[in-house]
């Protein structure tokens, strides 16, 4: 849960805004939100195999019919803040052999390019929160081919595309059921469900629509714990009673018959072992094969189900609607002003946007940037694990396999989770990840600065980080290394908050700070162990971007010095200095801290321009390009010529302080001049610190000007790097001329791949080999900005390269914004990139302005590629969709200055 937070004035003059932060304000609206996962078979947290085969040990097929230890899932999911009552939608064509409870997908190994979710489905709209939320589900009217998209995808190799849902018969003549689920609040706690149905086939159909409320299972790990009960009362009336909540009713229009069983597994389809009494998927097994006995002859349990049988005829519309509120003796008509809170909801959720989007004049970038946000909103889950517990076993459950007490996250034994969490992706990702959650919040801050400020405290808790200062990064391996942009996050959000407010929240930034220190720290102790100031972090979440597995033991012994690893910490001490230089406006002490950041920033330099002291560098004067440095036995150094978003990294590691705030800090000011003084072969390597830039500013960056255009040379060139729609991850120049490397006899190659993997190294969704990714593009923005912010406009490049056209370096950030912006928008042909070739995604008035997105995109045509729905990181979008970012604050490249212009 959120505390009130301070809103920009336009937004609080919404009836949104003043929900969040008003007189009347309420933490209490967030109770209920969009906060089930879409997919919680095949996950870590329910993986009790002996060899922690989560895809395997528990399958889509058994989902249905065995209970959850964790979480749950379903679709257009609904829940409270712990998931205890969870609201869904279950449907059936007639034909499908199971009931449409959840969203299907492929797991890693099923998938010639991994695990992927095979539905049709778009997340609409929302408001922060929740009290008003709409996603729309398309459903097949012919039986859904779920054999099909499975043997047809592990028959395909990684070198052919994969089969979509999309690519089959099932859509053909709009032959589909389209379901649109609305979620209204009519106070905190008293929740209106619309299920809005349309048949727009040539043909009547018919469907099966089942709406279900369900209790979490709590009950079955540990003896004497007191169960939910869901009642039967009459007239479609449900009672729920559960011993950690107030009682509710379900009320249901039109009193459909209500099936009920219990949230419990059926052994006696999954193991052979005979246990009486309706299971969790007795409501299907009633539905789809008429078992009267496989649903509760009483009418009760902790699962229930309103059945309704509708006819639609070609062009048909039917609604229904369900209301799941507070327990009241009065016998009143649930469903009398039912309509009205619904449009009031809908208007004060235009209204929230019409304020924020006021100065956003194409309505098609609006519309995708409203897109964007719903999917960032939507994407909310609770997450639940115990790591203790879950290596130990529950009390009467059998125990876990013995060698998972020294097996997976078995050091993370304080890692204890309960929160709704921003999700990467609810089917793909549903489970939260360090560094995509940095990129959450920045977007998020845009619409609820204080669910992102609350999200980077949260993972910084003691029961998320680790006692040694290691940050969580995702639970298939909470150990593992990502990117460290924590600070970087914390600090934008921070500017975000400030911008919007007018209110600068210094207790935010200082308490995330402490823990920043801790993790800095587990950094240079764990990921520089020689102490050289150069960093080995693992992959740093750039997948199989190189020739080997950089988490694990190189086949030619020895190590690789990161270009990417250790500009990161580059960026993330400039970062915490930045932090520490504004904490210091109010507390000296933090003088003393800047200072030892700023001298950890030049070690860092110098050990990028010469590893060893004898010259070699990450830096390679031939190429005019950052790379890997392989590190042989023998002290040998082979610099790995990979192009790639590695050797652009040291481009984040850029920070512009303005002289009026060095003013303000006097001695730390003076202690930077001494050692400027005293070190002035690092000055010349790192910075133009004594000469003053634009507006009296000092830069620090790893890059003075002349590497700074060589790099951008190659970033800039549309036969390497640039492509239509941004950025790719590998230089294009790589198609030609893969780099090989030979050692004992062995090959290793990076070619460029501008969509799809051909490796399976980290999973088959795992690609930097070429496609667009987001996170690290905006952040190429946002570094252009800061660079310019000290060169101005008379520092230019020419872009693209060979053009001509020379732009200072905001314009190239302008243009960068722009490409990106290009995948979403409606070109002048009608298409947006991002929905690659389908027709129907294409041309269909129904389709053509629901979006999709993707975790990443095809570095040459822009269709989006990966998880679908990884609204997460790509969420960015939103930030970027207005270029010129000093006119109009939904682009949030804030610095100190643009800050007092925007106060003003």
């Amino acid at each position: 849960m959120t505390a009130r937070h301070p809103l920009p004035p336009c937004l609080l003059e919404t009836e949104e805004g003043r929900r969040l932060n008003g007189p009347a304000a309420d933490p209490a609206w967030r109770r209920w939100g969009p906060y089930l996962s879409e997919r919680q078979w095949g996950t870590v947290r329910e993986d009790y195999s002996p060899d922690g085969t989560a895809w395997d040990s528990f399958p889509h097929d058994h989902a249905r019919s065995r209970a959850y230890r964790w979480g749950e899932d379903g679709i257009a999911g609904w829940s409270d803040d712990q998931s205890l009552w969870c609201l869904g939608l279950a449907l059936w064509n007639g034909r499908d052999p199971i009931l449409k409870e959840r969203m299907f997908g492929l797991t890693n190994a099923e998938g010639n390019h991994g695990e992927d979710v095979k539905e049709l489905y778009y997340y609409s709209d929302g408001v922060p929160s929740h009290a008003y939320m709409r996603m729309r589900y398309l459903y097949p009217q012919a039986a859904f081919p779920y054999a099909r998209l499975v043997e047809e995808n592990r028959r395909r190799g990684p070198q052919e595309p994969e089969l979509e849902l999309i690519d089959t018969d099932v859509f053909n003549e709009a032959s589909y059921f389209d379901v649109t689920v609305e979620y209204a609040k009519a106070s905190p706690d008293d929740i209106l469900m619309c299920i809005t149905l349309r048949n727009p086939g040539p043909e009547a159909a018919r469907l099966h629509v089942l709406p279900q409320l369900w209790a979490r299972n709590t009950w079955s790990w540990t003896s004497g714990c007191a169960r939910p009960l869901l009642r039967a009362e009459g007239n479609g009336v449900v009672a729920a009673t559960h011993p950690l909540l107030p009682s509710r009713h379900l009320l249901c229009e039109g009193a459909p018959r209500l099936l009920f069983c219990e949230n419990e597994t059926n052994f006696r389809r999954l193991y052979g072992i005979d246990v009486p009494g309706p299971c969790k998927d007795g409501i299907n097994d009633c539905v789809i094969g008429g078992d009267e006995a496989a649903v509760s002859a009483q009418p009760q349990g902790t699962k229930c189900a309103a059945w309704y049988v509708l006819d639609l005829g070609p062009g048909a519309t039917a609604q229904i609607r369900l209301r799941f509120r507070p327990a009241t003796p009065k016998a009143v008509d649930a469903f009398a002003d039912f309509a009205t809170i619904l449009r009031a909801r809908i208007t004060e959720t235009d209204e929230f946007y019409a304020a924020l989007q006021r100065r956003i004049a194409d309505p098609d970038a609006r519309l995708v940037q409203r897109q964007a946000f719903a999917g960032m909103l939507w994407s909310k889950q609770f997450y639940y694990i115990d790591i203790p517990q879950w290596l130990d076993g529950d009390p009467v459950q059998p125990p876990p396999p013995p060698g998972r007490r020294q097996g997976r996250n078995a050091d993370w034994r304080h890692l204890n989770n309960a929160d709704v969490i921003s999700m990467p992706d609810k089917w793909e990702y549903p489970w939260y990840a360090a560094w995509d959650l940095a990129f959450h919040c920045v977007t998020l801050a845009a619409i609820d600065p204080g669910f992102a400020k609350s999200q980077l405290v949260l993972l910084t808790r003691e029961w998320y980080m680790h006692p040694n200062g290691g940050l969580p990064a995702y639970e298939w391996a909470f150990g593992d290394v990502n990117p460290p942009v924590h600070a970087w996050a914390a600090w934008r959000v921070y500017q975000m908050d400030q911008a919007l407010t007018g209110t600068a929240d210094r207790a935010f930034l200082e308490r995330v700070f402490h823990k920043l220190l801790l993790n800095f720290t587990w950094w240079v102790n764990r990921k520089d162990p020689e102490g050289r100031n150069v960093f080995q972090g693992g992959f740093l979440g750039l997948d199989n971007i190189g020739i080997f597995d950089r988490s694990a033991p190189l086949p030619t012994g020895g190590c690789i010095t990161q270009s990417d690893g250790t500009a990161w910490m580059a960026m993330y001490t400039l970062n915490l200095l930045r932090i520490s230089i504004e904490l210091a406006q109010q507390n000296p002490v933090y003088e003393d801290i800047a200072t030892k950041f700023f001298e950890h920033f030049l070690g860092i330099a110098e050990a990028m321009a010469n590893l060893s002291g004898n010259g070699v560098g990450l830096w390679d004067e031939q190429d005019q390009f950052f790379y890997d440095v392989l590190r042989l036995p023998g002290d040998r150094h082979v610099p790995l010529r990979i192009r790639s978003m590695v050797g652009l990294i040291p481009l984040f590691a850029v920070e512009v302080i303005d002289q009026a705030m060095l003013d303000r800090l006097p001695d730390f000011a003076h202690r930077l001049r001494w050692y400027l003084n005293y070190r002035p072969d690092l000055a010349r390597l790192v910075s133009r610190w004594q000469e003053p830039g634009r507006g009296e500013t000092h830069l620090l960056s790893l890059l003075r000007g002349h590497r700074m255009k060589a790099l951008l040379r190659r970033m800039l060139d549309e036969t390497e790097f640039l492509s239509p729609y941004g950025v790719r991850a590998v230089s294009r120049d790589h198609a030609e001329h893969p780099y090989t490397f030979e050692h004992d006899g062995n090959r290793f190659s990076v070619g460029y791949l501008p969509g799809e993997s051909d490796s399976r190294l980290f999973g088959g969704n795992s690609n930097w080999r070429g496609p667009i990714w987001m996170p690290v593009n905006y952040m190429l923005v946002e570094s252009l900005r800061e660079f310019h912010r000290y060169y101005g406009e008379n520092f230019r490049v020419e872009c693209p390269v060979g053009s001509g056209q020379y732009l200072s370096l905001r314009e190239v950030a302008d243009e960068l914004s722009r490409r990106l912006a290009r995948l979403f928008l409606r070109g002048p042909d009608g298409r947006r990139p991002a929905l690659g070739e389908a027709a129907l995604l294409q041309q269909d008035p129904a389709f053509r302005d629901h979006l999709l997105f993707h975790e990443y995109f095809h570095g040459d045509t822009g269709r989006g590629v990966g998880a679908a729905h990884q609204t997460g990181w790509t969420g960015l979008i939103a930030l970027l969709l207005h270029p010129r970012t000093e006119q109009h604050l939904c682009g949030f490249m804030l610095n100190e200055r643009m800050l007092a212009d925007v106060r003003a």
